[in-house]
């Protein structure tokens, strides 16, 4: 049984999540106030202006610009244009036939507003469950397109449409919902269809235009999707987003409602749980394993690259015996880092070479082991030529590095600047250029301090024979603002 705790860190600008097991931090979810859009989020809205030639309306959904609704993103439209058309070549009705100034009409937001643009509308709603998607105008019963066996693709149409009721609407089936059980997907249709019920009792009852339904906050999505059999508490430092957690549970989780608890202690959550401490690590290149063996992670435009070296790690009996226990342990640390940093894509993982094959074999199943943990879709390569592991892991959002870190300004992301002297020499070979070009009474460098204090010490000599061989004086003067690589020449 994995001891298992959800850790939830409230503050005005941010939701922080936790998912702890055994005292070890596995997930880490964030979300900021600022950069939570309104895409997903169903308005009441109010048709203010119809332009034929554009074919496309306005509509007032309460914000400060009105949002823009195109013809194509009908769903009258897009239903007659795939059935209708077909039968008898037809073109669909103009968009001035299917709406007018002054009505209402229930849309969601498929583009947050941008710049002086307004919310992009469509009027096919969709909600989002954690196995299903939720069509409630259309009768169809889709499946992922990331699902790809035909065989297994109809069993789930199959077994969905077996469990649900009739006139239900629509549903797509996502790839979460492959090893999902009959009482969880009932679950999820039961959770998605009184959402749209609670939708359209709004309507009749809620003045246009209003918002009828927003997308959940991270905590509620806590308590939809990542609570398992093996949580044990989700602990809770708001009272508020208790009290509102409470409320959510009660109508579509009540089994979670128990294991809702509010975190009093006088030490900050994250803080008692060592969270902030890790949640630094998760940002560097280095991992250490307890053996005294090391991890490096670096995460690159195309793909994540993985390192294991033993560092260290004398313990075992002979050297193959180091490498295997190094190995192994760095399999679960690996698959706990792929989960806590959220890397996604091609990952390459390259073990310390290991000579026999029972030992590979052993690797492989201690690292699909560990990944079988995780809720995004992996899939594992055996060793290749090269003695590489070759794997992906789903994306299903952004890496933490990308969330909280940006590229470095001084070295512009690559990881390295310039050595003094590399500056130094540069700045050197751009003199003589200038000279050529120009007759100045002076050059005078600006520079950062170690690339000054390089000329005033061992280049010194260089700088001398420059300064004759350019005719011309050449002064120094320090600019502690100037990183390494920066500097500037100016001719007086």
């Amino acid at each position: 049984m994995i001891n298992e705790q959800i850790l939830v860190n409230v503050t005005p600008q941010e939701t922080r999540v936790a998912i702890v097991q055994h005292g070890a931090v596995q997930e880490l979810h964030i979300e900021r106030t600022s950069t939570r859009g309104i895409v997903g989020n169903v308005y009441l809205g109010k048709v203010v202006r119809v332009l034929p030639g554009m074919q496309s309306a306005f509509v007032d959904i309460g914000l400060e610009r009105a949002a823009f609704l195109h013809v194509a993103d009908l769903w009258e439209h897009r239903t007659y244009n795939h059935h209708q058309s077909k039968q008898n070549g037809n073109p669909p009705p103009a968009i001035e036939k299917m709406v007018f100034e002054g009505q209402t009409i229930i849309v969601q937001v498929s583009k947050d507003p941008l710049g002086t643009k307004g919310a992009r509308l469509t009027t096919q709603i969709s909600l989002a469950g954690r196995m299903l998607v939720h069509l409630p105008q259309d009768p169809h019963i889709g499946v992922s397109q990331r699902i790809e066996n035909e065989g297994e693709r109809e069993e789930l149409r199959a077994k969905l449409t077996r469990l649900l009721p009739e006139n239900t609407g629509g549903f797509i089936i996502r790839t979460h919902a492959e090893e999902a059980t009959d009482e969880e997907l009932t679950a999820d249709v039961n959770y998605l269809r009184t959402r749209w019920r609670e939708m359209l009792e709004l309507t009749r009852t809620k003045p246009a235009p209003s918002l009828i339904y927003e997308d959940l906050t991270m905590a509620q999505r806590v308590v939809r999707d990542l609570v398992s059999a093996d949580t044990q508490a989700i602990l809770i430092d708001s009272k508020e987003t208790l009290k509102n957690l409470l409320t959510f549970a009660e109508t579509y989780a009540q089994e979670t409602k128990d294991r809702l608890q509010l975190h009093q202690g006088e030490r900050p959550l994250f803080e008692l749980y060592n969270i902030e401490d890790e949640l630094q690590k998760a940002l560097g290149r280095r991992v250490e394993l307890k053996s005294g063996g090391y991890v490096i992670i670096d995460q690159t435009e195309a793909l994540t690259t993985i390192d294991v070296n033993t560092g260290g790690f004398i313990g075992a009996r002979n050297f193959e015996e180091t490498v295997f226990k190094t190995n192994l342990e760095a399999a679960h640390a690996i698959a706990r880092q792929l989960r806590l940093r959220n890397l996604g894509g091609i990952i390459v993982i390259d073990f310390i070479d290991m000579s026999t094959e029972e030992h590979k074999k052993a690797v492989l199943a201690e690292l699909q082991k560990a990944l079988d943990r995780d809720r995004a879709r992996t899939s594992v390569t055996d060793f290749s030529a090269l003695g590489l592991v070759e794997m992906t892991r789903k994306r299903t959002r952004e890496s933490l590095a990308h969330l909280l870190c940006e590229p470095c300004p001084s070295c512009q992301g690559k990881g390295q600047v310039k050595t003094a002297q590399t500056v130094a020499y540069e700045i050197m070979r751009e003199i003589v250029r200038e000279s050529r070009q120009f007759n100045p009474k002076e050059f005078r460098i600006l520079a950062s301090p170690a690339v000054i204090d390089l000329f005033l010490e061992e280049e010194a000599q260089h700088l001398g024979m420059l300064e004759e061989f350019v005719g011309k004086p050449i002064t120094l003067q320090v600019d502690n603002l100037f990183v390494q690589e920066h500097y500037d020449i100016i001719l007086t």
